[in-house]
């Protein structure tokens, strides 16, 4: 059949209903919805249709609805179904729905549920049919998942992203002598490091013990650079250098100056050490003899002749 405007809908459609409270003694009722007569609804009292019209069970005009004898509350029930006023309350059918019945971008994110979405719904080739990136440009972004913040979505460009990656080399110190130290015949002293070169942490004691207090747990690659003089006695002369943990030995080499030679030397020693960080520290120490029994100096205040550093790896 052919119709004159709108199609009439024939599917997910249902009447409006209202269910009155019956007053005793009472034959007039408000209906919610204004009519132009009775023959706008259909009154049903205790599950009895009634007949409407003058003289009939009913009347309606407006929102007054008479009936033609009164209730009892309690004993009767009574609601009407307005034929004029269809609204579209049926919910469709399970499985009713499909792409062609959604707009485009019609689906917002306040109708996704939270955690709706897994790896089972996604495409690995979102990812993997992608081109590979062979470098970064400043402003690209990088995608990740911020874990202190359970998990929320977050963007980070090259220069943020670089700055978290790898750690840094801190606690870091390097110090030098201010000039040359005399040590004994048969002594071992501690070599005055007094000149800061730098210190990241302010962990190197420059002016009273001279040693490195990291206060940071981890392992730390340690060198000492000492020259030592050959005394130009001509006599046998031995030097020892060594970096001490917790004031026992831990790293050292040493040397013989023979007989009839009076050649300096600039020596150097390197090892990893590891410090717990809060109260292991490394100092330098050396040792010297000779057959004489004369005092030697070591260092300089130039750095190519005495250097005393450290800096913790990055794990």
């Amino acid at each position: 059949m052919a119709y004159l405007g709108n199609v009439p809908a024939r599917s997910f459609i249902s009447f409006e209903r209202q269910v009155f409270t019956i007053v005793n003694s009472q034959t007039a009722y408000t209906l919610s919805h204004s009519v132009t007569n009775e023959n706008d609804i259909r009154l049903v009292v205790n599950n009895v249709v009634q007949e409407p019209g003058s003289g009939k069970a009913y009347t309606a005009s407006g929102t007054t609805l008479t009936l033609s004898a009164a209730l009892t509350n309690g004993t009767d029930e009574m609601y009407c179904v307005f034929l004029g006023r269809a609204v579209g309350t049926v919910n469709a059918p399970a499985g009713s729905v499909g792409t062609s019945q959604l707009a485009s971008d019609a689906v917002t994110n306040a109708k996704i549920a939270d955690d709706a979405i897994s790896d089972e719904q996604l495409d690995p080739t979102v990812i993997t049919g992608q081109t590979a990136e062979t470098s970064i440009a400043t402003d690209d972004l990088i995608l990740l998942s911020d874990t202190s913040a359970s998990g929320a979505l977050r963007k980070m460009t090259r220069a943020n992203f670089v700055s978290g990656i790898g750690g840094t080399n801190t606690p870091n110190f390097q110090a030098k002598m201010s000039g040359s130290q005399t040590i004994g015949h048969n002594a071992t002293a501690k070599v005055v490091f007094d000149t800061e070169i730098f210190d990241s942490d302010g962990a190197y004691d420059h002016s009273t013990n001279y040693r490195f207090t990291p206060q940071t747990a981890g392992k730390y690659s340690c060198s000492l650079i000492l020259f030592c003089d050959s005394g130009g006695s001509g006599n046998l002369r031995i030097y020892n250098i060594k970096i001490k943990k917790n004031g026992s030995d831990y790293l050292n080499v040493g040397w013989d100056m023979a007989t009839g030679y009076q050649n300096n030397g600039r020596y150097c020693l390197n090892g990893i050490i590891e410090l717990n960080g809060s109260s292991d520290y490394i100092e330098a120490y050396a040792y010297q003899y000779t057959q004489d029994s004369s005092s030697s100096p070591v260092g300089t205040s130039s750095t190519e002749n005495a250097i005393f550093s450290a800096y913790k790896l990055i794990e």
